[in-house]
């Protein structure tokens, strides 16, 4: 039998990257993988109240399956989470409608009647069970002392064809398989984070250059000592993505969290605020509302901007696509001192085999984000 000169190099390069081990953080070989050991000291010092998943993707999804998985995974790493039953509760007592964030109010009934120093938000960007399945998801852990102030915040995209290998042998083609993994993704960055290691918690693909920015403009406005309060305004969505909005808004929040001397505000309690007063952006942000803003949550920054594009695909053919533009106003010049513009899709730059090919917008979103984020604050 002959094989062709595509399929040995393909064959060559697989053995290669199996046998050596995956990458790491560092982007160095990973030794095996030891067993996961009970969390201690602070992660267990204070009680988590875990919200019932929300489900944005738009399908059908296992909310509950996934939500007890999680709970699950997180009981077994060790933390101090307060009973399900307690929680739902709580939540018809008081008919908490919106579960997608935390706003004051909600975050102290979780204080004070279930003494919960923390609530984990968890939602569901995106479920597919084609072939090959897929699978998006964000969380997050907030306080519930004044401020509702972010303590972690992460999130995955997964596709069952990310890894194909050789013969398509690490091919995933279970939705429960693809759960599972981001699940234990989550489980351990919030354990980890918890367990002050942040560096073993947070293990991202490295980020590709070609998901940059194409457009910055930014006047300098960070001082280095200075610590600044950033509440980010949901996206005005023109994409065809129901929520798009919000999740761009969570990557954002995400990515600015990286900043030592910025501080995000809880997006429940940025929600709360412009229905409390009445704020609609029908098409964007004026300044008007801005200063109100910037007065109710004594915030120095506001990030706000449009979502043009957020696409996923479906099935084993296409391409995701993100197409956004962000920008921030600052609050003692009332000007916008920061703008980014990006537009990819997954398969930019791919020639080989479809190598390097993001196949979920998350995935691709994140890298884009963080990667504009990243320019913030550099002359």
């Amino acid at each position: 039998m002959t094989l062709s000169k595509s399929y040995c190099v393909k064959l060559i390069l697989f053995l290669s990257l199996t046998l050596a081990g995956p990458l790491n953080c560092a982007g160095k070989r990973a030794l095996p993988a030891e067993p996961a050991e009970p969390v201690t000291g602070p992660a267990t010092e204070f009680k988590i109240a875990i919200l019932p998943a929300v489900n944005l993707s738009g399908a059908p999804a296992p909310v509950e399956e996934i939500g007890q998985a999680l709970r699950n995974r997180l009981n077994q790493g060790g933390l101090n989470l307060i009973n399900e039953q307690q929680i739902k509760t709580l939540v018809d007592k008081h008919r908490m409608r919106y579960l997608g964030g935390l706003d004051s109010a909600t975050a102290a009934i979780f204080r004070q009647e279930a003494g919960a120093a923390a609530v984990l938000v968890t939602t569901i960007e995106l479920y597919s069970n084609s072939n090959p399945p897929k699978f998006s998801i964000f969380s997050r852990l907030i306080a519930t002392g004044e401020g509702s102030k972010i303590l972690w915040i992460n999130g995955i995209g997964l596709s069952g064809d990310d890894s194909p290998g050789l013969l398509d042998l690490g091919m995933i083609t279970d939705p429960r398989q693809l759960q599972q993994k981001a699940i234990e993704y989550l489980a351990e960055s919030l354990t980890a984070h918890l367990a002050a290691d942040n560096a073993r918690g947070d293990c991202s693909r490295t980020q590709m250059k070609k998901f940059g920015p194409k457009k910055i403009y930014q006047k300098p406005f960070m001082a280095p000592d200075q610590k600044y309060r950033v509440a980010v305004i949901p996206f005005y969505n023109l994409s065809q993505r129901a929520h798009a909005d919000d999740f761009m808004a969570l990557h954002f929040a995400k990515a600015l969290l990286s900043h030592n001397n910025i501080e995000v505000i809880e997006p429940g309690v940025v929600r709360q605020t412009l229905l409390d007063m009445r704020i609609i952006m029908d098409d964007g942000l004026s300044l008007a509302n801005a200063d109100l803003i910037f007065h109710e949550l004594k915030a120095d920054l506001i990030l706000n901007g449009r979502v043009l594009d957020y696409q996923d695909y479906q099935g084993p053919y296409g391409s995701a696509k993100v197409d956004f533009a962000a920008q921030i106003i600052e609050r003692q010049s009332r000007r916008v001192v920061w703008t980014a513009k990006s537009y990819n899709q997954g398969d930019d730059g791919v020639f080989f085999f479809d190598w390097g090919k993001v196949n979920t917008a998350h995935a691709m979103a994140r890298q884009m984000v963080e990667l504009a984020v990243k320019t913030i604050g550099n002359k």
